[in-house]
């Protein structure tokens, strides 16, 4: 379990990437966005509700593999993930595109959890921590300031 960011970093920022390598090693980016759609943000159980209130994907349009953060935070418009090519809208809860050139897709998700103090880990069998940032940043941190259209 690696531990990423917080969910109030992710809120006031509007994302946050991270790179991965995928179970065949490859390097690939995620974005943890807020997701508005929680319904309780505390726990007793150690884990929070606030599971919901950021989530985590593959950081790249379902129609032309289009990267949705590419070092200037996601484009993002009431609580949905712009594509900045062809302005698809997916749900930052679920991941789904219900318009445009990406209809009836859903975005590949990346297993997280946000315990009850708001840290948020990397919980994913398939997927090890890279660095924070983009594929190309060296390990570095990255700004991943929110885009606000």
């Amino acid at each position: 379990m690696e531990r990423l960011t917080t969910a109030e970093t992710v809120h006031e920022e509007g994302s946050w990437l991270f790179t991965i390598r995928d179970r065949h090693g490859e390097k690939e980016e995620v974005i943890l966005v807020p997701c508005e759609d929680s319904a309780e943000e505390n726990s007793s159980s150690g884990q929070s509700g606030a599971d919901d209130s950021v989530e985590a994907w593959i950081n790249r349009c379902t129609h032309e593999a289009q990267r949705f953060d590419t070092g200037q935070g996601v484009p993002m418009r009431d609580g949905q993930i712009i594509c900045p090519r062809h302005g698809s809208l997916f749900d930052s809860c679920s991941g789904y595109c219900d318009n445009g050139e990406a209809a009836d897709t859903t975005l590949p998700g990346v297993d997280i959890t946000v315990h009850s103090d708001g840290t948020i880990f990397l919980t994913d069998d398939d997927a090890t921590f890279a660095h924070e940032g983009g594929i190309d940043d060296d390990g570095g941190p990255d700004s991943t300031s929110h885009i606000s259209l």
